[in-house]
């Protein structure tokens, strides 16, 4: 029996980092990938909870906005592990209500790291999980503010439970074309370029547990969205209400669901608590 393995994206600081010292401290009996863009930074990261007694933590590289970087992943994974128990896809970015770049811009970066490059490293790794692996997609609570905020057939789409991958794919696009040509808001879309790339990552989430179940419906997989809440990061800023320790919980908790849990799979959760879509 091969070791089992987790790998956590967007690791070296904030929600990430507090992501791998919670695997750690919860006792998962394996290797944690702590991964991050920078080599440099993921090293230091490694050596902070190292010294804090984190022994089982392994750096890796991954940059999930290039997709040579997620398959190099996959190949060490296969040839190291023989698969993948744990997935948690926490790297992300947000702009800050002051950045001076145009809306289409902001839009356009933004859906290539939250929602392509979480879909690239799934793409990649979703077809080595093992039997009762657990994937953690991270979102928002900002997903569910800003599906509220859409025009009814957004909504209708966004909430079809036959929705498919490819057709979420074009829905993504079609919000970066339309705020690139300021056409966002008359079309029905949130005012909110981070918001629409997590209804993404949300969306996702349920279409991919779907096709899991659908599958490899004896394979014990679950896979959810969930929000970690408002969390003093550099992308939140000071005044959030919750640690990085506080908004790991959740992600931990999902990622450490003992075997033969059932449920949840295909949620958006927070607190610990399955969330209306």
């Amino acid at each position: 029996m091969s070791k089992k393995v987790a790998v956590v994206t967007g690791a070296n600081k904030g929600i990430g980092f507090a992501i791998v010292k919670g695997l750690c401290k919860a006792g998962f009996k394996g290797d944690i990938l702590l991964t991050a863009r920078n080599e440099k930074l993921g090293q230091e990261a490694l050596a902070g909870l190292q010294s804090e007694g984190c022994k089982n933590v392994i750096f890796h590289q991954l940059d999930i906005c290039d997709q040579g970087s997620s398959l190099k992943l996959k190949k060490f994974l296969e040839e190291k592990y023989g698969g993948l128990d744990v997935l948690i896809n926490n790297a992300g970015i947000a702009f800050k209500h002051s950045a001076p770049e145009p809306f289409g811009e902001q839009a356009e970066v933004t859906m290539r790291t939250n929602f392509w490059g979480t879909l690239w490293v799934c793409h990649a790794l979703l077809p080595i999980l093992r039997p009762n692996a657990r994937v953690v997609n991270v979102s928002s609570f900002v997903s569910k503010k800003s599906l509220d905020q859409c025009n009814a057939e957004l909504k209708a789409k966004f909430r079809n439970k036959d929705l498919s991958e490819e057709e979420l794919c074009l829905l993504m696009g079609e919000f970066v074309h339309a705020a690139q040509t300021g056409d966002h808001t008359a079309q029905g879309w949130p005012n909110t370029a981070y918001g629409t790339t997590k209804i993404g990552v949300t969306v996702l989430s349920k279409i991919q547990a779907r096709v899991l179940s659908e599958t490899r419906p004896g394979d014990g997989i679950l896979l959810n969205a969930c929000c970690p809440g408002w969390v003093r990061t550099d992308m939140a800023g000071s005044n959030a209400t919750k640690s990085p320790e506080e908004g790991a919980e959740t992600p931990v908790y999902l990622a450490m669901l003992p075997e033969g849990a059932k449920e949840p799979h295909g949620q958006l959760v927070w607190d610990k608590t399955v969330q209306e879509w």
